[in-house]
């Protein structure tokens, strides 16, 4: 039993041998002929390269050069707007000082407006009390001037008042100090 244990995995090694061994020479002679190909692939591959690098080149000066135009005819167009641009905005900022100098002068102007309307109506006011000052003032002339005579009567009636009720103190003096005597 224990050669059998023995036995039979020592004849599946040397069979296993046997077999890795042809199969070894088969697979280092496709990888011999595997790095050929691969050496031959890259060759062509470099040599390939190397042509489409010189047309490349070629194609990229051209497109250069195509650029270079392009780029100074965009930079003429994008000069010539900007100058545009700037003439109106000049144009705008000029228009927009005058714009500004005659709303201010035209503000000042109502406001000149204004103070003159205000001060014609103060004026006319005024004048409208002196008239009605100037009214009442003959108005109280003219009364006072017939009411003289009433106010002289007036006035002597109150001197006559005056005389009666300073009699009529001296009198109630006297009855007091006989009362009193």
């Amino acid at each position: 039993m224990k050669k059998v244990h023995v036995l039979f995995p020592l004849i599946a090694m040397i069979l296993f041998g046997g077999y890795w061994w042809n199969y070894n020479k088969q697979y280092e002679a496709e990888q011999e002929a595997k790095k050929e190909r691969d050496r031959q692939a890259l060759v062509a591959k470099r040599e390939k390269e190397a042509q489409d690098r010189e047309l490349a080149i070629k194609l990229a000066i051209e497109k250069q050069a195509e650029q270079r135009r392009e780029r100074e005819i965009r930079e003429a167009k994008r000069q010539k707007e900007r100058e545009d641009r700037q003439t109106a905005r000049e144009a705008r900022e000029r228009a927009d000082r005058e714009r500004q100098k005659l709303r201010r002068q035209a503000e000042l102007l109502d406001q000149d407006i204004v103070k003159e309307t205000e001060a014609v109506a103060k004026l006319e006011e005024r004048k409208q009390y002196l008239l009605a000052e100037e009214g009442f003032l003959q108005e109280y002339v003219r009364k006072a001037e017939s009411n003289e005579g009433g106010i002289t009567e007036v006035i002597q009636r109150i001197a006559a008042a005056e005389a009666a009720r300073a009699a009529a103190a001296a009198e109630a003096a006297q009855a007091s100090s006989r009362r009193n005597s």
